[in-house]
């Protein structure tokens, strides 16, 4: 993890602007949680498992309607990723501290 308000200006422009769109950071300026990639996954998912359930008993019905993978992913769900981020090296540090501290104690 590079602490990029170390870097010259110049040098932190140049490694931003050469990201892809699907990176962290990227994704994290234009407010997306996933990459593109991902969300046509549990598009196509969903899709396909709507389409078994509609082959159903409870399809026919109308009960028991599979949960949207979308949804959950894009937090239309809820929020059910366990993915955090940190606004600085020294809280991401502090994490990653805890972490490790609470592994070795098991």
């Amino acid at each position: 993890m590079i602490d990029y308000k170390a870097l010259p200006p110049r040098i932190a422009a140049a490694l931003f602007v050469g990201l892809p769109p699907d990176s962290r950071i990227m994704r994290k300026l234009s407010g997306r949680a996933v990459d593109d990639h991902t969300v046509l996954l549990a598009i196509i998912a969903d899709r396909l498992g709507l389409l078994l359930w509609a082959q159903t008993k409870d399809g026919q019905k109308g009960r028991n309607r599979p949960k949207s993978i979308f949804e959950a992913i894009t937090n239309g769900g809820g929020s059910t990723a366990r993915t955090r981020g940190y606004t600085s090296v020294a809280e991401f540090e502090a994490a990653r501290a805890k972490i490790l501290s609470e592994r070795s104690e098991d």
